[in-house]
């Protein structure tokens, strides 16, 4: 690293070095308007910022996760965006940004844009969020619970069996829990004949 400051430094190769140092200021400078933008995407406000999402807004702001007697709340973010908590959170992000773009493509095209339209998209979009939270192990769940810190005893009866065999099995969050933050939707009739048949 020294030799290429002493290299730099050299009046020869002062304009290489303002081109250096330039490029090094213009990316710092990149990288904070990215993140900054990643964080203000990552707002409540922005997720519902769009029409279609205010219906899931609505049904979210009926459960403990939008208002809980601890006061904790839960944003759009916590459940549907993984932690950059490490090079591979930091990709995990990165991939779920990119998948969101189709919500902004679903948007242009109205394609969620009256509550009829979303209630039918409902059992593909919800299965799609599962589908992402299986295949991350209930990442974003675990971000906030953690079986260990639970104390099953002060669970009810009901709960405390459920978590204890959920513990054992090796069961994720998400196979039980997939109402917990907006309504369950109901599964088309068309697919379950198909799995009767």
């Amino acid at each position: 690293m020294k030799k290429i400051w002493e290299l730099l430094k050299s009046p020869s190769n002062k304009p290489l070095g303002l081109v250096v140092f330039a490029g090094m200021m213009v990316g710092m400078f990149g990288w904070i308007i990215f993140n900054g933008a990643l964080g203000m995407s990552n707002s409540m406000e922005f997720c519902v910022s769009c029409h279609e999402m205010s219906y899931a807004y609505e049904e979210y702001k009926e459960t403990v996760h939008y208002k809980s007697p601890s006061g904790v709340r839960a944003t759009c973010a916590d459940c549907h965006v993984p932690k950059a908590d490490s090079v591979g959170g930091w990709f995990a992000k990165m991939k779920a940004k990119m998948m969101a773009s189709k919500d902004t493509y679903h948007y242009i095209l109205g394609t969620y844009d009256t509550k009829e339209k979303y209630e039918a998209g409902r059992w593909a979009m919800a299965n799609a969020v599962w589908d992402k939270m299986r295949a991350r192990n209930s990442k974003e769940c675990l971000s906030c619970h953690d079986f260990d810190a639970m104390d099953l005893e002060e669970q009810d009866r009901s709960a405390r069996k459920k978590h204890g065999k959920a513990i054992k099995a090796g069961e994720q969050c998400i196979d039980c829990h997939t109402g917990i933050a907006h309504e369950e939707p109901e599964e088309p009739e068309e697919e379950e004949e198909e799995e009767e048949g």
